[in-house]
């Protein structure tokens, strides 16, 4: 039987109806985020703490409606924390249709990944890392977060001094995350004319251990300020205490995790770790508030504890949702773009954030925070 005329004109205009929202993306159709990182690896236990942060706020945004009607979908792919399969997680979610790229970890593995953002366009919001070369000059696709390493590890140095310690060993891994943290460290030290006991360097890729702990043992520092992942310092630090030594070991702020703080073991109190987020006990911050309510309500999820890392990580995706708001019903690369650069005033609950063309950098807090006995990082 033939088909009525009218009703192959029908069919006809529902088809191309279909095609259009399909190459326009539906009105209700997901968000895609993407996200590379190490969730194996050097890093593994601080990614997973990061990622728990920033789902804990996107899973209540998405609960609550999504943002204008969309929920989001952010996609996590493992790079084992290194930068080439981190450059091709991330060309494979951009070939997705991911409309930003978010929390990337790592300053070669952002580095890595900065050429496919510049090539299609796709902004990198809150990246893990405090490198200066992703705030100075300022790329156009880069959004940062948190502070950066070379203050906070010139506030460590600072503040290691002001406490008394005119000893301070520097270790360094040779890549450009341990020249970045090494570079503040220096200002640190040069603002109060002083030098560093000793400079050591790790191979990124085959950290000689027993023989930086020969070296700083031999030196009889007071203090190591220890510029490395979290595996390579706290088996520094372990083997520091195998061999009977009570070197104090200072890091980074991209250590401060429970992840870390499982790896020290026995040998975690005492640790001095930077920050770069308020206190997880200052509940007197609304951001710090909000995060321990959904800590809360998640206890299986999140082990009923916030950390520094996960601080870190719902920061970010404040920042992230903020944005996507901000674009309205243009949830498309360019309309997320236009919308971090117009965020010149943004309130994360008690720390305050602001983008413009000319100025991606995000906040400058630094502290420094002590591991007590029960594992908790201490103001």
């Amino acid at each position: 039987m033939n088909t009525p005329s009218w009703s192959r004109r029908l069919g006809a205009s529902f088809a191309v109806a279909a095609a259009a929202m399909s190459l326009s993306g539906a009105a209700h159709a997901d968000i895609l985020i993407g996200q590379t990182a190490g969730f194996t690896g050097q890093v593994a236990a601080s990614v997973k703490e990061l990622t728990l942060g920033a789902k804990l706020y996107i899973d209540k945004v998405n609960a609550t409606g999504g943002v204008n009607g969309q929920k989001i979908d952010l996609v996590s792919m493992d790079d084992g924390f290194e930068p080439k399969r981190a450059a091709a997680n991330a060309q494979t979610l951009i070939d997705k249709g991911a409309v930003a790229m978010f929390l990337t970890r790592g300053t070669p593995h952002t580095q890595a990944v900065i050429p496919l953002l510049e090539k299609a366009q796709v902004p990198l919001v809150a990246p893990s890392t405090g490198a200066m070369l992703l705030h100075k000059p300022v790329n156009p696709y880069v959004f940062n977060v948190r502070s950066t390493y070379q203050r906070e590890a010139e506030r460590a140095v600072q503040l290691l001094l002001e406490m008394g310690n005119t000893r301070i060993a520097l270790v360094q891994v040779n890549d450009t995350f341990g020249a970045d943290g090494v570079t503040g460290a220096m200002n640190g030290f040069n603002g109060r004319n002083v030098k560093p006991l000793v400079h050591l360097t790790y191979d990124r890729e085959k950290p000689d251990i027993p023989g930086v702990v020969k070296k700083l043992i031999a030196a009889d520092p007071q203090v190591v300020l220890l510029v490395a992942s979290q595996q390579i310092t706290s088996d520094t630090i372990n083997a520091l205490r195998a061999a009977g030594s009570r070197i104090l070991g200072a890091t980074l702020s991209n250590n401060a995790s429970n992840g870390f703080v499982q790896l020290l073991g026995q040998n975690a109190a005492g640790v001095i770790v930077s920050q770069v987020f308020p206190s997880e006990r200052s509940n007197n911050i609304p951001m710090v508030r909000e995060l321990g309510d959904l800590v809360k309500a998640k206890p299986a999820e999140s082990g009923g504890q916030v950390t520094p890392a996960m601080m870190e990580g719902f920061a970010s995706a404040k920042v992230l949702v903020e944005a996507l708001k901000r674009a309205g019903k243009d949830t498309t690369r360019a309309g997320v773009l236009k919308a971090l650069n117009g965020m010149s005033k943004y309130d994360l609950g008690g720390m305050e954030l602001g983008y413009s063309p000319t100025d991606h950098t995000g906040t400058n807090y630094a502290d420094i925070a002590i591991i007590d006995p029960r594992g908790r990082f201490l103001r």
